[in-house]
């Protein structure tokens, strides 16, 4: 029996994909990559900071230091940052908030496994951290997805372990990093049928068999 679920954050209960992406193109631009395109972007979900930003590099031709990877890195992140300041609740998906709070009725609990280190502030800022009983972030975890780090640390702060836990993602390295944490997992967002998820669907305001996926 699942006891408790943990989402992942962009693109699961928040929509911060066009943030990003604008945050990487300004960097792009900045050193001289004008391809770098929507396309490139789609690469970078799931991935860490440091793998987003390989992306990127890789459409140019120059090589860089570690420290200058490193400064370009947090370059991006101060971009990304500055535009959150625009967020607030509006940018919470469609059907999170009666998902988190049926969940809530059935004495489940809550995290977010996610590899940002913003996900603490996003949180609070669209409002959602009262309905979450731990948060797994960047700033927790050195592994990026599909390494489970993430989602394990997650279930220790829930109290739980990983085969009460379901793990709700939109990407194929956090599918499998839910996998690689021997966690069941739930499928969402435009590829959910590419993910190979135990379960699938459109997106939280899909109807969904809860008393079938938590067993």
């Amino acid at each position: 029996m699942i006891r408790g679920v943990i989402f992942d954050l962009d693109g699961v209960l928040v929509s911060t994909d066009e943030l990003h992406y604008e945050a990487w193109k300004r960097l792009a631009e900045e050193i001289g990559i004008a391809a770098f395109g929507k396309a490139d972007n789609e690469k970078q979900r799931g991935v860490s900071r440091m793998e987003s930003l390989q992306i990127v590099l890789n459409k140019g031709n120059k090589s860089y230091t570690e420290e200058e990877k490193q400064g370009m890195a947090e370059r991006k992140n101060n971009y990304y940052k500055e535009m959150l300041e625009t967020l607030d609740d509006k940018a919470v998906l469609p059907g999170v908030l009666t998902t988190l709070r049926g969940l809530q009725d059935k004495k489940i609990l809550m995290a977010v496994g996610s590899a940002s280190k913003n996900a603490p502030s996003i949180l609070k800022r669209i409002g959602l951290l009262p309905y979450l009983d731990g948060v797994s972030s960047g700033l927790d975890t050195t592994r990026s997805k599909p390494d489970p780090e993430v989602f394990l640390v997650a279930a220790d702060k829930l109290g739980l372990s990983p085969d009460k836990c379901l793990v709700v993602e939109d990407s194929f390295a956090g599918v499998q990093a839910a996998k690689a944490a021997g966690m069941k997992s739930l499928g969402v967002g435009p590829y959910y049928k590419e993910l190979q998820a135990d379960y699938e669907v459109r997106s939280l305001e899909s109807e969904i068999d809860w008393e079938k996926i938590l067993g």
